[in-house]
């Protein structure tokens, strides 16, 4: 079993940044593949990022590209996203995720969840 614990949201102003965390424990994380994903209300759960287990492989969904920044330190346990030029649209819960195989981009493919930080971007 692995548990995941997002922190690191919180409300900001338009244009700000915040970087968002996600701790695991139980297992390390140096074999899983980590992704965020974001729910806004009365939205589909959307994705926002992936990094493979050596990090050397990233994606990006394309309302965040330029702007976020995924990292992980397998040392650490943990796993980051570094969020720039937040938007009012960029408001929902971050969400991160820990699988081992299948396209990292599809939510239905993993199989740990944290229970998720607000992220709040004021205009």
């Amino acid at each position: 079993q692995v548990q995941l614990v997002e922190s690191g949201g919180g409300l900001v102003q338009a244009g700000g940044s915040l970087r968002l965390s996600c701790a695991a424990s139980g297992r390390t994380l140096s074999s899983y593949t980590m992704g965020w994903f974001r729910q806004a209300p009365g939205k589909e759960r959307e994705f926002v990022s992936s990094i493979s287990w050596s990090g050397g492989t990233t994606y990006y969904g394309d309302s965040v590209k330029g702007r976020f920044t995924i990292s992980r330190d397998n040392a650490k346990n943990t796993v980051y996203l570094q969020m720039n030029s937040l938007k009012p649209e960029d408001t929902a819960v971050y969400y991160c995720a820990a699988n081992r195989v299948g396209d990292p981009r599809r939510a239905i493919i993993y199989n740990y969840w944290g229970q998720g930080t607000q992220v709040t971007v004021s205009s």
